[in-house]
């Protein structure tokens, strides 16, 4: 996926690594992405990684971090 500049707005995008930067993609994506990136998110992602990220994530939004953990419980 090419990354938005407003979405990284404090780094080049084109320099994000998907698998070492997993923790600040995540998190970026889940506080301010669009539809598209989200459904990536999902799709790339394992599943109990996007949980262990947004459940220990201490920059998450208070009303972010509740409606992922909505949306990953099953």
């Amino acid at each position: 996926m090419k990354f938005r500049q407003s979405l990284f707005w404090d780094t080049n995008p084109n320099k994000i690594d998907p698998h070492k930067n997993a923790q600040y993609i995540i998190e970026r994506v889940a506080d301010f992405g669009h539809d598209a990136e989200v459904r990536w998110v999902f799709n790339f992602y394992d599943e109990s990684l996007l949980k262990k990220i947004i459940e220990k994530s201490r920059c998450l939004r208070a009303e972010t971090k509740k409606l992922w953990i909505a949306l990953l419980k099953k």
